[in-house]
């Protein structure tokens, strides 16, 4: 699988990012199959957060990889923290506790990268860079970034913070793709020119920030797969002539189009199917032309102005 660099960081990681949202939904000899299987792929990437599962989601991956540190030297290990029950938290505490959490459950000594789960309103950002240079210096955390973060959070955290910010993951598919229509309907008077999130496509590109698109292949409003779903029709036809087109699934021509965008972007697939995981992957090797690009975004419902 092709690589990119993460962020402005030293980090070289695969195009597409394994989401283990699901992994305690299988059983170990699936969650086994599937792991390897990623990695076969070369998809070495794997997101995990500590409230997927309620944490069972890190011991299940720790299990089914045969977490040792020959293993761990083959892996690049992303988690997520600052959700709890009825509340967010970046305070320095819940911070160095949670990752201390995902460490055990992982079994291992360090995440190459966390994320800030959601914004908290209540966050100090000196609190948490207190907590970000605690867990640089102790070696249990080498790289840091931020999930679903709007531009002004974003330079909120900056000001205190020291260690720069790899990534933003944040929810984009080609049918979810409003962060892409503001920009393009700049000075038009209707809902899609309605700034909801800062440009923070525009944002993370100019500061050198990797979008990792979460739900790649879903849409808010159906809470579900567009991929064969009767409310996308337009949308279906372009994606089955396209994969038919570079003999693929349509599943890979929908990845296919997360990365020709030129953000170098990294999508968070979140399936637990190995036939589906490999066609996420193989969109590595697609490369859809400006003309594919604009195609599926106009039959998802998103007008030229």
């Amino acid at each position: 699988m092709r690589t990119m660099r993460l962020g402005t960081s030293d980090l070289e990681v695969p195009v597409v990012a394994v989401g283990c949202m699901h992994l305690n939904e299988l059983d170990q000899r699936d969650a086994e199959r599937f792991v390897h299987a990623a990695l076969e792929e070369g998809a070495c990437f794997f997101d995990h957060a500590d409230i997927y599962g309620d944490g069972d989601c890190e011991v299940r991956f720790a299990d089914a990889v045969g977490m040792s540190a020959s293993v761990r030297e083959r892996l690049i290990v992303q988690s997520k923290c600052g959700i709890r029950p009825g509340m967010y938290d970046f305070s320095r505490e819940h911070i160095l506790a949670a990752v201390d959490g995902s460490l055990r459950r992982l079994r291992t000594d360090y995440l190459d990268v966390l994320l800030l789960h959601r914004p908290d309103t209540l966050m100090e950002p000196d609190e948490v860079a207190a907590a970000f240079d605690a867990l640089e210096r102790e070696g249990k955390v080498r790289h840091f970034g931020v999930s679903n973060h709007h531009p002004r959070q974003i330079d909120l955290l900056r000001r205190s913070v020291r260690q720069p910010l790899v990534a933003n993951q944040l929810r984009l598919s080609v049918a979810d793709a409003g962060m892409i229509a503001s920009g393009m309907n700049v000075d038009v008077a209707d809902g899609a020119a309605i700034d909801r999130d800062g440009y923070v496509l525009e944002y993370c590109r100019a500061n050198d920030i990797t979008i990792q698109p979460w739900s790649p292949v879903q849409h808010a409003a159906t809470g579900g797969a567009f991929i064969g779903s009767a409310a996308f029709p337009e949308l279906n036809a372009v994606l089955d002539d396209l994969a038919e087109r570079h003999d693929v699934a349509p599943t890979t021509i929908a990845i296919a189009w997360l990365l020709r965008h030129p953000a170098r972007m990294q999508p968070v697939v979140g399936t637990t199917k190995v036939e589906r995981l490999r066609a996420c992957c193989r969109a590595s090797d697609v490369e859809l032309s400006r003309e594919e690009w604009y195609a599926l975004y106009r039959s998802a419902g998103h007008p030229l102005p």
